[in-house]
């Protein structure tokens, strides 16, 4: 069983790059959104001991909480890498022999089947990473017991992965676990996908899931 740590920056910053696609009101709101689908999905794999988040930020708090994740203080307050290291000593702190994974915020079609899938290649390596969409980026990051979890995330951060000596996951079918959103058009991909209830509900009827999707307005 995994423990997942899910990084969250505050709402007002976070998902900037979405500004130009939905605007700087609704982008705090589908920030939200998209984790709470993602720790959704989450919570409910059956590889999945439980989510720790992240989070500085009060209402990303509260909500992730009502979904049943353990919420946890960015203290180091250093960026994302220091903020996984952070959560994934707090979680071994409790539990040292806890199979540990970094999972990202934005994967609002995030399946739970195919996030299974991913923990379960993950646990025949020591380290093992998931590269997103893009080909660029990482979207998962595990860590067997015993074993550091290291995150290099950012920019070109499955080249860094990979250098450091962990195994890349090569699984066909799992798009919704690499399915990162960071621009307009991530999301119109999302949307394709099919995202969760919460992004859905935010986006409503601009929004419906295929290949044709719209943002809604500003």
């Amino acid at each position: 069983m995994w423990t997942l740590v899910v990084p969250l920056k505050p709402l007002s910053r976070a998902k900037s790059r979405l500004s130009g696609a939905a605007g700087d009101a609704l982008r705090p709101g589908l920030a939200l959104a998209f984790a709470k689908d993602t720790v959704g999905a989450a919570l409910a794999g059956r590889r999945v001991a439980g989510v720790t988040v992240v989070t500085d930020d009060p209402l990303a708090g509260r909500e992730l909480a009502a979904l049943g994740a353990r919420i946890l203080p960015d203290t180091p307050g250093r960026g994302l890498n220091a903020a996984l290291a952070h959560g994934a000593r707090t979680v071994r702190e409790g539990r040292p022999r806890a199979s540990v994974a970094a999972l990202n915020a934005d994967l609002p079609a995030l399946r739970t089947a195919d996030l299974d899938q991913v923990l379960e290649a993950a646990a025949g390596f020591p380290r093992a990473f998931l590269a997103d969409a893009a080909g660029v980026g990482t979207t998962l990051l595990a860590a067997a017991p015993g074993t550091d979890l290291a995150p290099a995330f950012g920019g070109a951060s499955r080249a860094r992965h990979r250098a450091s000596g962990a195994y890349e996951i090569e699984l066909p079918g799992v798009d919704s676990v690499r399915r990162d959103v960071d621009t307009g058009e991530d999301l119109r991909a999302a949307l394709a996908l099919g995202v969760g209830p919460h992004t859905s509900r935010l986006c409503g009827a601009a929004c419906p899931p295929g290949p044709r999707a719209a943002l809604p307005g500003p």
